[in-house]
């Protein structure tokens, strides 16, 4: 059944829109006629009028004019903001709990690297995150993280050679995957360069954007030069040159994981990457968050460290929910978005996934 969601505000496509304030609420009485939060260029329809959200029959959830909303049946009003589902971008569900991350305020990850039979049964489970994954490591013969005791043995598949590589995104295809994960570590074994064009040639023939773990001096060029989507972190060993950079902000986006490097003490490595960071988001660089989950000490949660680092790196509140948010779920601030720099990120972590046993209020 079709469903409309009412919120004092809703956040969507880069505005902080009024939604259906509650009798009594602080935004009840807000003009019209000018925005209620910080405005910022974005492709959206007259910000300034009154909206709700619609919930099709498939449960995907849409922008519309509140003057769409008629009748009290199929209505769930709610205290607070509304806005597209929060994601982490960079999770390995083998070494953490899901149903932790949905807690809270995950509505969606992407599992970059594990056992494919095992991210299948996750995927769709009722009470989990919606999760897209990318099926195992493709890696060069001995290479990262086969050598490493936290990636379990199944969740890498070695590309042999060029030739090989149809055949193992062929593999990563049929497990379910919707992106393929390639690693390119300079510490230990890479794969040939006409290799890993190789595998990102098939997987873009395939439909499926790569993932690269660029670590050392070279990988981010070279995975570059294959043509690869986006970088699993942003580059923290070294400071890169900025015709590199450039080139990357044209051609490919990067997924955070900026608070892996010291779990919120400073440390020069993330100083490098922020340094990378900023030059890559200058030149008009699209950025993810992602947070690398099962790597350290990380909240299993909305991470208000990673926010913070965003923001430090040169993103607005409003593009740090941009780069937090997809279309496909819905997420909840109870107590109200704050768009105040200093206030944002702990705020934000306040956030809840919306599901059918979140009806705090009835409608009328």
């Amino acid at each position: 059944m079709t469903e409309y969601l009412l919120a004092d505000m809703v956040w969507w496509e880069g505005h902080l829109r009024p939604g259906a304030p509650s009798p009594g609420s602080a935004v009840s009485s807000a003009p019209l006629t000018s925005p209620p939060g910080p405005a910022v260029d974005a492709p959206a329809p007259d910000p300034f009028t009154r909206v709700a959200i619609r919930v099709d029959d498939a449960g995907h959830p849409s922008l519309v004019p509140i003057s769409e909303v008629s009748e009290p049946s199929g209505v769930r009003r709610l205290p607070g903001t509304l806005l597209p589902g929060l994601v982490d971008a960079h999770v390995h569900s083998a070494l953490v709990d899901l149903g932790t991350l949905r807690a809270g305020g995950l509505a969606g990850v992407w599992d970059l690297g594990g056992v494919p039979a095992q991210l299948r049964a996750l995927a769709g489970q009722p009470g989990l995150p919606r999760m897209r994954y990318a099926g195992p490591f493709l890696i060069p013969p001995g290479g990262y993280p086969s050598d490493r005791a936290w990636a379990p043995r199944g969740s890498w598949r070695e590309v042999q050679s060029e030739a090989d590589a149809a055949e193992a995104v062929g593999e990563v295809q049929a497990c379910g995957a919707s992106l393929v994960k390639v690693t390119a570590h300079a510490g230990g074994p890479l794969l040939a360069q006409s290799t890993l064009s190789a595998v990102v040639d098939a997987a873009h023939s395939a439909g499926l954007p790569v993932v690269v773990h660029a670590e050392g001096p070279g990988t981010v060029a070279a995975a570059l030069a294959a043509g690869a989507d986006w970088l699993a972190h942003t580059p923290w060993t070294e400071e890169l040159d900025a015709g590199l950079v450039r080139d990357c902000a044209a051609r490919m986006g990067w997924i955070s994981t900026l608070d892996i490097h010291g779990w919120g003490t400073p440390t020069p490595a993330q100083q490098t990457a922020l340094h990378n960071l900023r030059l890559f988001l200058g030149a008009g660089g699209r950025v993810r968050y992602g947070t690398d989950l099962g790597n350290g000490p990380l909240p299993p949660a909305i991470n208000p460290r990673e926010v913070r680092a965003l923001q430090a790196a040169g993103l607005s509140p409003h593009d740090v929910l941009a780069a937090m948010t997809e279309p496909g779920a819905v997420s909840w601030i109870p107590g109200g978005l704050d768009l105040d720099p200093g206030r944002f990120a702990d705020v934000l972590a306040t956030a809840r996934v919306l599901d059918d046993a979140v009806r705090p209020r009835p409608h009328g």
